[in-house]
């Protein structure tokens, strides 16, 4: 994604003044990091020309390189090894691998190194065998082709060689097998017999086994470096696996430590500290008091809660004053929390005195009656 992300910008790393100051060790890995930008520089504008990324194709008999028709696969080929150069000019040598910076950017390279000369090798393999049948410019960049694959498979082992020096397993590692010699000088005959100069002529039978011999070489090289990508995907299945089980196992402990309920004993608000449950009744705010304790008055915090009330309608200046802003039910006479507060209804009003007496003296049979509303009582339904 990071790629495809930087194929599609304008512009690309621009390390090539790159240099850390920090440290001693900031030169050497300057250097390094330089030629890694470069690289991914490559790689972005390769997967830009060709809209895919060599390092993930298909491969085998019927992978992309393989199924690519000759006028594309020309044009295809030397992306590759341009890449392929890119990651070869990291040029690093064993005494080089001397912190995590360096050692970072060659096993990425490494593992980029396998796949991208595998797809390599698998272009070679069908430029091969189409290149007795392409015509005269089409041979001449073949032949040149494969030249320069030559070239780079004698680097792609110097490189291969460093990865072994620094402690990567010999499986790891594929083995390259390059075609007969004897392959080079049919193609370069062939090619001279389309220019038309005088050279010696090679049976049908004879260039067929060479291309035969050679494509099997290079097949061979590609099964190599198969099973080593396939070994490195399994391996990193693996390791994701093991890690997959470790924060598994590490998240049940949690589990298992973490308490079940989400209240602890001192928080909570049914305990006493030695865990005991309460046995104190809850106050209920609403209950009728006592006859033995008819002055007591309950807490009325909730109450006192309430916004200051300021009678907009009737000022009542010869009021009784109240036990609070709204007046307490258990401490006010009923006429004074009547007349405290007045009514804003405009459709029910007073009708006389004798009707309010009236009520008033009703009180103790409403209360015995019902006993939780008496807080209501003496205000208008």
């Amino acid at each position: 994604r990071f790629i495809q992300y930087l194929a599609s910008r304008n512009t690309l790393f621009n390390l090539s003044n790159f240099l850390d100051k920090s440290g001693l060790q900031g030169y050497d890995m300057s250097t390094f990091i330089r030629r890694y930008s470069r690289y991914l520089n490559e790689k972005a504008v390769s997967y830009r020309q060709v809209a895919f990324d060599f390092t993930k194709v298909k491969r085998g008999a019927d992978g992309v390189m393989r199924t690519m028709s000759t006028e594309k696969l020309l044009k295809t080929v030397p992306i590759i090894q341009n890449q392929m150069d890119a990651l070869l000019d990291f040029n690093v040598n064993s005494n080089e691998l001397t912190n995590g910076v360096i050692n970072a950017a060659f096993m990425l390279l490494f593992k980029d190194a396998i796949r991208l000369f595998a797809a390599y090798n698998e272009g070679i393999i069908n430029l091969l065998e189409k290149y007795f049948d392409m015509k005269k410019n089409q041979c001449k960049e073949g032949l040149d082709i494969y030249k320069k694959f030559l070239t780079r498979m004698t680097r792609i082992s110097e490189f291969l060689k460093v990865a072994e020096q620094v402690g990567i397993d010999r499986g790891d590692i594929p083995d390259l097998s390059q075609a007969p010699s004897s392959l080079l000088d049919a193609l370069e005959q062939h090619l001279a017999s389309l220019e038309g100069k005088k050279i010696k002529d090679s049976t049908a039978a004879s260039r067929a086994t060479t291309l035969s011999n050679a494509v099997s070489s290079l097949a061979s090289t590609g099964l190599s470096l198969t099973k080593v990508d396939e070994r490195e995907k399994q391996a990193a299945l693996e390791e994701e696996q093991a890690r997959l089980k470790a924060l598994k196992e590490q998240r049940l402990k949690e589990l298992a430590k973490k308490p079940h309920t989400s209240l602890t004993t001192a928080a909570s608000p049914v305990s006493t500290a030695a865990g005991s449950i309460m046995t104190t009744p809850a106050i209920d705010i609403f209950s009728t008091p006592s006859s033995s304790n008819s002055t007591s008055k309950l807490p009325n915090d909730l109450l006192d809660l309430q916004p200051t009330f300021h009678p907009s309608v009737h000022p009542i200046s010869a009021a009784p004053q109240v036990g609070s802003t709204w007046g307490d039910p258990f401490s006010a006479t009923v006429d004074s929390v009547d007349d405290a507060i007045p009514n804003l209804n405009p459709f029910l009003t007073k009708t006389n005195d004798a009707a309010h007496l009236s009520v008033s003296s009703d009180v103790s049979a409403f209360t015995s009656r019902t006993p939780t509303h008496e807080m209501f009582v003496g205000k208008v339904p």
